[in-house]
């Protein structure tokens, strides 16, 4: 080999080891794809109760700008103690996490509305305990949430919509409990706060008492593809349009 072939050989050779510097580095100004993942209930896992039409996850992927990516993780009938569960199927990639979880808690627990109470100090202490219970519960599953280290969002519980209106008054003002328990579990942590008493504030928005519709879906896809687009991280931060 002559001389000079051997020199440009080198050269070459020099330029692209050092092309392969850093080549895991992103260029200026592009930003990492980002990958939504819900977590949680029926809220986001709400296909069975829209017939054809579309459900959250989708609407949300309509919603994402182009490359954008969501996943559906959150089954129908889930607790907070299952969303540690579908933490470990986070798929690869997985940027942003978003939970809707305490609905089912909620039921599970309602049994307590219908318990004789000598006086309205004793009902509240039977709430209370209720409250306690699963603001524990919402501590630990927050700490899985937090253990993934991604920028997270957190959902209070909707207003039902029973036909009854004394049964919705009362589920509202109970579940208001639980909603405190949550956006304070929330703010100490410094999570964004998407409220979908806030979001879903029309009958329409409702499959059954219980479950968002097509309309309700929408609303809520909005405000989580909101909450991605302004992420500030682990900042305290209220989506509520």
């Amino acid at each position: 080999m002559r001389l000079i072939d051997r020199r440009k050989l080198l050269i070459a050779a020099t330029a692209a080891a050092l092309g392969n510097v850093g080549s895991e580095a992103k260029p200026e100004g592009q930003v990492a794809m980002t990958h939504i993942v819900l977590l949680g209930d029926s809220v986001f896992d709400n296909a069975a109760y829209v017939g054809k039409g579309p459900d959250v996850v989708r609407q949300l992927r309509e919603n994402l700008p182009a490359g954008w990516r969501a996943t559906l993780l959150a089954l129908d009938g889930a607790t907070t103690m299952n969303v540690a569960t579908q933490l470990r199927q986070l798929p690869p990639g997985a940027s942003h996490l978003v939970v809707s979880a305490g609905g089912n808690d909620a039921l599970r627990d309602s049994d307590v509305l219908n318990e004789p109470a000598r006086s309205v100090t004793e009902a509240l202490h039977k709430v209370a305990a209720v409250r306690d219970e699963f603001r524990q519960l919402y501590r630990g599953m927050l700490d899985e949430v937090l253990g993934r280290k991604l920028p997270a969002a957190v959902c209070t519980i909707y207003d039902p919509r029973f036909a009854d209106p004394l049964q919705r008054r009362i589920g509202s003002t109970a579940l208001a409990v639980l909603n405190d328990a949550i956006t304070r579990e929330a703010f100490v942590r410094d999570l964004a706060l998407i409220d979908l008493r806030v979001l879903c504030d029309s009958d329409d928005d409702f499959a059954n008492p219980i479950e968002p519709s097509v309309q309700g879906g929408a609303k809520i896809a909005h405000g989580i593809a909101n909450w991605a687009r302004n992420d500030v991280g682990r900042r305290s931060l209220v989506i509520a349009r």
